[in-house]
């Protein structure tokens, strides 16, 4: 079982790179960086930052979308971090919410994001590359040839059969064992039937954590079902609660928020934040369910549990308060019992 952690782009650097410095310190294999560039700020320059001061954990965007740059810029980025960091580059893409959704428009098509992940692979292998959006073909002659692993974000029936037929993985934005087996089955069901080989194929679980009291560890992380919610609200609409393209328990989830779309009943201005307004349908029970909380022992517990679901990777939200005493827990108290 690989670990990692992700980070939002509202830390000051330094915290950031003594972050990385702790993380690869305390055993984690990855750190992560949720691409929001109106919320918080550009990720990129920090990423460039901690591939050069650190020497073994993979860096990359989790996650990025097609819409908010021109897909040469996104893969000109991408090949100068493989150079900084000496081929550690992985990067995670979805169809696009908050980055997207907060200037008021809407997350990219399937073709749109199979698309671009077809065109950053070719891209960072320094061939030429035509896609919609681009005079003529695009090529990165400086580039150092690179096979960029792909990770694809998916909840829904068609989201998770691309994931499986054009990622290298897939992103689970949510930590219960149960819906992580059944999405992960439908992502490497889609693979097999493309006539790929799932034998090399990840699955990444990704959810806040906080090792403590029951209260405040709820407090603490309920703001993350909510942002789940948002995800998937869209997709029961689309698909219907009365059918078996979406387990019971998402669209049970749904059915208690308020606002049937993505644009409606959320504030993106508090996206990722303890105690925001978002939360007002989230519950003590989805909270535990979605996220690891409670002492270090049950965290150990549910990430063995992913594990025997079909999880690669878990990485943990560092969106919540004390992130360093987080990180230090789990160097002591919870990888020694996964390694």
């Amino acid at each position: 079982m690989e670990l990692g952690i992700c980070v939002k782009g509202d830390l000051d650097v330094r915290r950031t790179m003594a972050l990385a410095h702790q993380a690869e310190a305390a055993g984690f294999d990855y750190m992560w960086f949720a691409d929001s560039h109106i919320l918080w700020s550009d990720i990129y320059t920090q990423m460039a930052v901690c591939l050069d001061h650190t020497r073994r954990i993979r860096v990359g965007p989790l996650v990025t979308n097609p819409r908010v740059r021109d897909w040469s810029v996104a893969a000109s980025i991408f090949a100068r971090l493989v150079q900084i960091g000496d081929g550690r580059l992985d990067v995670a893409v979805g169809r696009g919410d908050s980055s997207v959704r907060v200037m008021g428009h809407r997350p990219a098509t399937l073709a749109q994001l199979t698309g671009f992940c077809d065109a950053l692979r070719t891209m960072l292998r320094g061939e030429a590359c035509a896609y919609d959006g681009a005079a003529g073909p695009v090529q990165l002659d400086w580039a150092d040839p690179y096979e960029l692993p792909i990770w694809i974000a998916a909840y829904g029936p068609r989201a998770l059969a691309a994931a499986g037929a054009h990622g290298d993985g897939l992103v689970i934005q949510l930590a219960d064992p149960g819906l992580c087996q059944w999405m992960a089955g439908q992502a490497l069901a889609a693979r097999k039937a493309a006539g790929l080989d799932a034998a090399g194929y990840r699955v990444l679980s990704c959810a806040p954590a906080w090792i403590g009291d029951r209260e405040t560890a709820i407090a603490q992380t309920s703001w993350f079902p909510a942002v789940v919610g948002n995800h998937v609200a869209d997709i029961v609409e689309r698909h219907g609660a009365a059918t078996d393209l979406v387990p019971e328990s998402l669209t049970a989830f749904i059915a208690a928020r308020q606002g049937r779309g993505a644009d409606e009943g959320y504030d993106y201005h508090q996206h990722a934040i303890a105690g925001s307004d978002n939360v007002h349908y989230v519950t003590d029970a989805i909270t535990e369910s979605f996220c690891l909380i409670g002492p270090a022992e049950a965290h150990v517990e549910k990430i063995k549990a992913l594990e025997a679901a079909g999880v690669t990777q878990f990485t943990l939200y560092l969106m919540t308060e004390e992130q360093e005493r987080l990180v230090g827990e789990y160097a002591t108290k919870v990888i020694p019992h996964l390694r």
